[in-house]
């Protein structure tokens, strides 16, 4: 009998179709495991074991166990009132659940939780923003539901995710998703299971899809050919999973949307036939449908563009590690008046993993900008920003959050992303990431394998080994990232 488990579920969210291939793909079509997601694994399962050593309350180990008998003697844990159980094994009909943690809350019963070495939710909840992450949600929900399968669950749909900061975030399935969504985590849960059972059990088909999920994934490979020779419409950029979902009905192929009046499909002044696509946004996708399948086709700049006309240009980019909560590189490439080979890389990177380290090089480079005027800075999407305006708020005494938030208000920082190519340009490719640009464009980095994700493994890797050879890896990395946004900044001025 195939059994729904918690990582079928989070798969699911990212991607349904691998839970397909997951669970009936042939194996040789696989990629290598990626790197990064080695680098996680290794990082989820040395924090588990470091917040299990400091836990400093009575728990009963079931690591010794496996299969079965992990599951006889979780069983045998709670009926016998165990306060804590870790690593335990539960199943009911066509569910299996392996959660890190089971907690006695109500008498003798248990309520679920899960050690991540991520954050606990999405979006800031300092701020009162920050809701649950939808992937961790679906697992807390099946085994809650296993818990009150077998009639020891707590009272309500409760549970909790240790996360990587060392906070204790609950989750109550019962709530509203957000004000726009008002099916609850359970209900969200109930959906996706009943989806992933289809899928596995081969009554639903799931189709694959080119999305930012696809680069980890040891299936993009086998994906790609796929999407490739059916023309998906996910080939068009920001298009996704859900709007093709919505749109193939209609168009099947990226040649049928580039065909189409989107005029024919409009019902009201801004609407169209399509659930949530207006009328302006399936013109964006027709267009960008019509220029993939011309015969050279070229990119177009819609309106036109002007960027600033000053000697020095700052190309800047930055090396950060979301799951550790650091910045640990911020790179510029500089030009003096259009002189290409007279150009040069300043990089300021951490040495080892401390506050110190990155307070120092934050203040080095924003005192570089300061120093470099009067100059333009070219960035590419919000994310520097984002960064910058939470180093701020670690270190106000480098620069305040109103400090930052001015430099980047500034009309000589320019977001290539947002400003330029998203708001002005039509382009022939699957994706708007400066590296599809830029290798569009002609250039090419020198790693073999590059990558964000890849220098937040060398990085972690050098801090570990102390090996100097990855330092300058991840340097020779990002000055690629920096003089690929001098080359698309050279295109978009030919057109």
């Amino acid at each position: 009998m195939t059994r729904v488990t918690a990582s079928m579920l989070y798969n699911h969210v990212q991607c349904p179709h691998r839970v397909y291939l997951d669970e009936h793909g042939d194996p040789c079509k696989q990629d290598p495991v990626d790197d990064f997601v080695e680098l996680l694994w290794e990082r989820g399962n040395s924090y588990e074991r470091q917040v299990i050593a400091d836990l400093g309350e009575e728990y009963l180990d079931m690591t010794q166990y496996h299969g079965d008998e992990r599951e006889t003697k979780t069983r045998e844990a709670m009926i016998a009132g165990a306060p804590l159980v870790y690593s335990a094994r539960l199943s009911h009909g066509d569910l299996l659940g392996e959660p890190d943690l089971l907690r006695k809350v109500d008498g003798q019963r248990y309520i679920a939780g899960d050690i991540k070495s991520g954050v606990g939710y999405e979006g800031s909840i300092d701020e009162g923003e920050g809701k649950p992450k939808k992937h961790y949600a679906v697992q807390l929900a099946l085994y809650t539901d296993l818990l009150h399968s077998i009639g020891m669950g707590a009272e309500g749909k409760r549970a909790f995710v240790w996360d990587g900061r060392g906070e204790v975030v609950e989750y109550d399935l019962d709530e509203a998703q957000g004000k726009r969504t008002p099916e609850t985590w359970w209900q969200l849960y109930k959906r996706i299971k009943a989806e992933a059972l289809a899928i596995v059990q081969q009554t639903t088909q799931a189709l694959p899809a080119l999305t930012s999920d696809c680069s980890l994934c040891h299936w993009k490979t086998h994906c790609r050919k796929i999407i490739e020779t059916k023309s998906d419409l996910t080939l068009i950029p920001e298009l996704g999973r859900s709007r093709r979902d919505t749109l193939s009905q209609e168009f099947g192929t990226v040649q049928d949307l580039a065909k189409c009046n989107p005029a024919d499909y409009r019902t009201k002044k801004d609407s169209t036939i399509f659930p949530r696509i207006g009328i302006k946004t399936l013109e964006k996708f027709q267009e960008r449908a019509e220029l993939r399948i011309a015969p050279d086709s070229k990119p177009y700049l819609k309106t036109a563009v002007n960027l600033p006309n000053i000697a020095r240009e700052l190309f800047f980019d930055i090396e950060s590690d979301p799951m550790a909560g650091i910045c640990y590189l911020h790179g510029f490439v500089v030009r003096e008046s259009g002189d290409n080979n007279g150009e040069t890389f300043h990089g300021f990177m951490m040495n080892e993993n401390t506050q110190e380290e990155e307070k120092r090089v934050f203040a080095e480079a924003l005192d570089f900008i300061r120093s470099s005027q009067p100059c333009v800075i070219y960035f590419y999407s919000k994310y520097e920003r984002t960064i910058w305006k939470q180093l701020a708020e670690r270190y106000s005494s480098v620069a305040s959050v109103a400090e930052i938030e001015d430099l980047y208000e500034h009309e000589n920082m320019v977001d290539l992303y947002y400003d330029v190519v998203y708001r002005h340009m039509v382009w022939p490719t699957h994706n708007h990431s400066i590296k599809t640009l830029a290798q569009y464009c002609g250039f090419s980095w020198r790693d073999d394998h590059p990558s964000g994700a890849a220098s937040i493994k060398w990085y972690q890797d050098m801090c570990r080994t102390g090996d100097i050879g990855l330092r300058d890896r991840i340097l020779k990395y990002n000055e690629d990232d920096c003089r690929a946004m001098r080359v698309l900044v050279d295109y978009i001025r030919t057109l």
